[in-house]
């Protein structure tokens, strides 16, 4: 296991490459925006927008996925007050919501005035596959992921929209794999295809287990039904040069709030990822699996921004990332009803013993961070 040299990503990492002189491949990209031709790329989307614009009659023209977080405030700001599109937002309600996330969700809809719906998956649906996913391949979000994705085509669909606009492309933002029509056209197509569902295929994941009848907003439309009826998807981050810091920053102005007792455990920031209360344990177990959570990811945004040098995020790594995210624990065991005890079982089971090493009776990373 080895770090990268100007950020704090181990090679762990699904996707990420380090070159000969050890920098990753999301440094790399952080480089390269400099010479990208933003101005040429911002024509391009109101070129897009200028041919979706009316288009759909009296519907809408745009469909962008929200949670409520900052970067969903941003997306819907652009798409509506900047070009000027009848958007229509789409949230695929959260398990357990924050008051943050609620306050922030409809702060979004009232304050930059746009029609919202709200896809409620099945409560018990998404429990079994949120356990199952735990269980199995030790990712009880990917539940969450994977209907997103469909839900919001099947939301676009129904209205005839003709874009949806997805936040950031993953791969190229936080270095992973991208496609090439991401990378060349911003294209958003193969998104359900991404490093999110790396370790199973929803099939192997539900089958025998979940009724076909439950899942209508799991199964994505055939992916040439939408392209016949002229539905494209596109990453705003291919478009817009991406900051999650500028992003809350505008998300503030139309009633965006972080957390008001402070950041998470193992978190450095209070305005990231708060709209819900099952994350957090889900993102530790990436800790578990691969060495890294979210202050490794947290400080890159900071250094990539140039709001943070290498050497001060070495040292919050340190001091953080062994800090369990304790405060939504029970609630996290009574959703996937499974006690302490079974819950250190799963985490034991994920744990990469090749990255991992006991000492003095408590796991540590074998390579720390330096």
């Amino acid at each position: 296991m080895r770090y990268c040299k100007r950020c704090v990503l181990p090679d762990t990492k699904p996707g990420i490459i380090f070159d000969s002189k050890g920098v990753c491949s999301a440094c790399r990209y952080v480089e390269s925006k400099k010479n990208i031709d933003w101005d040429s790329r911002e024509r391009k989307l109101e070129e897009i927008c200028n041919e979706v614009r009316g288009s759909n009659g009296n519907g809408y023209d745009c469909v962008v996925p929200v949670s409520g977080g900052k970067d969903s405030m941003y997306q819907v700001y652009m798409l509506s007050q900047v070009h000027k599109l009848k958007v229509l937002v789409v949230t695929v309600m959260a398990h357990l919501q924050t008051p943050e996330g609620v306050n922030n969700l409809n702060s979004l809809i009232t304050n930059l005035g746009v029609d919202s719906i709200k896809v409620n998956p099945r409560p018990s649906t998404l429990k079994k596959i949120r356990r199952i996913s735990l269980i199995k391949i030790g990712n009880p979000n990917y539940a969450e992921h994977h209907i997103v994705f469909s839900a919001v085509a099947r939301v676009a669909m129904f209205y005839n929209a003709p874009l949806v606009v997805w936040g950031e492309d993953i791969g190229t933002e936080f270095g992973g794999n991208v496609s090439k029509s991401s990378e060349e056209e911003g294209s958003a197509e193969d998104l359900i295809n991404n490093d999110l569902f790396r370790e199973s295929s929803f099939e192997e994941l539900t089958s025998g287990h979940i009724k076909d009848n439950e899942l209508f907003f799991w199964k994505h439309p055939d992916i040439e039904l939408m392209k016949s009826k002229n539905i494209r998807s596109i990453y705003l981050s291919h478009f817009y040069s991406w900051s999650g810091i500028e992003n809350y920053n505008i998300a503030k102005k139309f009633g965006f709030v972080g957390r008001k007792e402070g950041p998470l455990s193992g978190n450095i920031i209070n305005y990231d990822n708060i709209d819900e209360k099952l994350c957090e344990v889900h993102i530790w177990l990436k800790f578990i699996k691969l060495g890294f959570w979210r202050p490794h990811d947290q400080c890159c945004y900071q250094i990539w921004n140039g709001h943070m040098s290498r050497e001060d995020a070495v040292k919050i790594v340190r001091e953080k990332q062994y800090q369990f995210p304790i405060e939504y624990f029970e609630d996290f065991l009574n959703y996937h009803q499974i006690t302490k005890q079974e819950y250190y079982k799963i985490e034991d089971k994920w744990r990469n013993n090749k990255i991992w090493t006991k000492k003095n009776g408590k796991w540590k990373l074998k390579v720390e961070i330096s």
